[in-house]
């Protein structure tokens, strides 16, 4: 059941309603008994909760065999500046003595 927003033509007043689709939009202001009107409102974001949706999950094919590409080179280059800049342990803990 949706929040409908009211604004009062009389006295300016702003509230909300939870009603039913159905349900007759409100008349009377319950402040003044004026006139309301029913506003027009952006209402609530759609939200998806749970595993398994995902704007990854509909992409198109080209943007896909792109994105493949970068990874298969991107993950080349990794690796072999993986190894290259590995410092060498024991070079860096033989300048240390342990208990001083």
């Amino acid at each position: 059941m949706p929040t409908y927003e009211y604004r009062c033509k009389t006295c300016g007043y702003e509230f909300e309603e939870f009603q039913s689709i159905v349900d007759t939009p409100l008349t009377e202001c319950p402040k003044c008994s004026g006139l309301v009107e029913r506003l027009i409102s952006g209402g609530g974001g759609l939200l998806f909760h749970g595993s398994g949706f995902y704007i990854t999950d509909y992409r198109s094919d080209s943007y896909k065999q792109a994105a493949k590409r970068d990874s298969t080179s991107s993950s080349s280059s990794s690796t072999s500046s993986k190894s290259s800049s590995k410092p060498d342990s024991k070079s860096s803990s033989s300048g240390k003595k342990n208990g001083s």
